[in-house]
């Protein structure tokens, strides 16, 4: 009884009621919380087209001759920067000097079976020249030249499929004995790539059709 009493005196009653009810300040902090905008979602990334280089006539190159690769350029098939592994790079000219880099001559193949896809504005008809590095010496060859080994141990920059190029057949032949492989002609490889190669484009499940 004298528990109970106490307890009334200390103003448990009120106590408890002044725990329930909310003070004036969390109503309106609640309030201004209910009616408050609703974040907006971060905006999705959108996927922008990789500019080509333009060419620079006081380079003193001819306007479709190869060039050094762009610290800056990346490749328009992968995003990949093709001076980081420049063993392995390729690049494309347009007919108005524009040029393309590429971290591969997969990815340069790739690109020049479905260019619409790659770069809407282009087409495979404007395309003057493309080139791939000699395996051996590290010179540039013009692609259609170049004789490529598929299938050896030399992984290219995607550690996926590899396609180092030759200047020659029997250079290539050398190389496939030492490291495995199968030897490809240029010819062969621009109209159809095998499908362990054709499975690194980045977007080839999409049901896309080559831009030829």
């Amino acid at each position: 009884m004298r528990l109970r009493a106490a307890w009334w005196l200390a103003g448990g009653p009120l106590l408890a009621v002044a725990l329930l009810v909310p003070s004036s300040g969390a109503v309106r902090s609640a309030a201004v919380a209910s009616t408050a905008p609703t974040p907006a979602p971060a905006e999705a990334d959108v996927c922008r087209s990789i500019l080509p280089h333009a060419y620079d006539a006081r380079s003193g190159l001819p306007r479709h001759a190869a060039r050094p690769v762009p610290l800056d350029a990346r490749c328009p098939v992968c995003g990949m920067f093709p001076a980081r592994t420049p063993r392995w790079a390729a690049q494309l000219i347009f007919d108005d000097g524009a040029a393309y880099f590429f971290d591969s001559p997969v990815s340069l193949l790739l690109y020049l079976q479905n260019v619409g896809r790659y770069t809407r504005a282009r087409t495979h008809t404007e395309v003057r020249a493309s080139y791939v590095q000699d395996f051996g010496s590290g010179t540039w060859l013009p692609l259609d030249s170049a004789w490529f080994v598929h299938g050896s141990d030399a992984l290219g920059p995607m550690r996926a499929g590899n396609l180092p190029p030759f200047r020659n057949r029997s250079d290539a032949q050398a190389f496939a004995r030492r490291h495995g492989g199968e030897v490809f002609a240029a010819a062969k490889l621009r109209r159809t790539l095998p499908e362990a190669l054709r499975r690194q484009a980045p977007h080839q499940h999409n049901g896309g059709t080559a831009d030829r």
